[in-house]
């Protein structure tokens, strides 16, 4: 009898130890003092392996992006600029400025030019007088003395010249040896014509070789200018070499473009083809 009572109570006793330690076990709170949360991260938090995949574009489908958009076809058939005021807006033969676009920050830079009295093609849009600016100074420090010689030019005075032109040497002629209205950078303000002293200021190909245009080809893109009109590139363009003709793009576009030897319309994907006038 003393035998069962005694296994009883301790049978008893373990079922008690048992319930006890369970329950301290399951109720005492876990001390997490120690551990660094930094490196807890929700699934939210987490990027989407898949969705990262879908974001990857690939470089050529960037490009041709660049010009989504930035043009319309009007009822004659003309591809019409939409994205006038962009630094980086494409006029070509193909792309033409509406008549009435006028830059609203046009400035006359601070440069040397070969005549004093104003004209309008003195101007250019702030942001690139600003830079030619900076490119004449630093020219100048190098004992290079560039002469600005023609920027913005106005729908108008486009026309104006284009038709005395074409009334003298034919339409096709005037076509071809320069731009039709509308079609002109001129008209964007972010374009300058620029010579030296040793060519009476004269704007022909000539320009490349002399030591001024030599030292404008080779640093005209740290200033965010590009020449524009580049040597064996007329079938892209559509214009033959302009040693002279400069253009605004911003310093980060000017960079690949010259490092590239690209034209604008390669760096911006247009493949629109474009008649050679030279």
């Amino acid at each position: 009898m003393k035998k069962r009572l005694f296994s009883l109570t301790i049978f008893i006793l373990l079922i008690v130890g048992v319930f006890v330690f369970r329950s301290k076990t399951i109720s005492s709170p876990v001390d997490s003092s120690h551990i660094d949360d930094s490196y807890i991260v929700s699934n939210e938090d987490k990027p989407n392996e898949r969705e990262v995949e879908d974001e990857y574009i690939p470089e050529e489908e960037v490009v041709e992006d660049l010009l989504a958009g930035t043009s319309f076809v009007d009822d004659e058939g003309r591809v019409i600029v939409k994205n006038t005021d962009d630094i980086l807006v494409l006029v070509n033969k193909n792309r033409n400025l509406p008549s009435d676009y006028v830059p609203e920050d046009l400035v006359v830079p601070n440069v040397r030019f070969p005549f004093e009295e104003f004209h309008e093609k003195k101007q250019m849009r702030r942001e690139a007088a600003e830079a030619l600016e900076e490119l004449f100074s630093a020219a100048e420090e190098e004992g290079i003395y560039l002469f600005a010689i023609s920027g913005y030019r106005s729908y108008a005075r486009q026309k104006y010249l284009f038709d005395v032109r074409a009334e003298r040497d034919g339409f096709e002629a005037a076509n071809k040896l320069m731009a039709y209205p509308g079609q002109s950078e001129h008209q964007t303000g972010l374009a300058m014509d620029v010579s030296c002293q040793s060519l009476g200021f004269d704007l022909n190909e000539n320009f490349g070789q002399t030591v001024e245009g030599l030292w404008l080809k080779e640093n005209a893109h740290k200033f965010g200018f590009i020449i524009r009109y580049q040597k064996d590139k007329v079938d892209i363009t559509g214009y033959s070499y302009e040693p002279w003709h400069i253009r605004y793009v911003g310093k980060d576009a000017a960079k690949e473009i010259y490092e590239k030897n690209i034209t604008l319309e390669e760096y911006l994907g247009d493949e629109t083809s474009i008649p050679v006038h030279n």
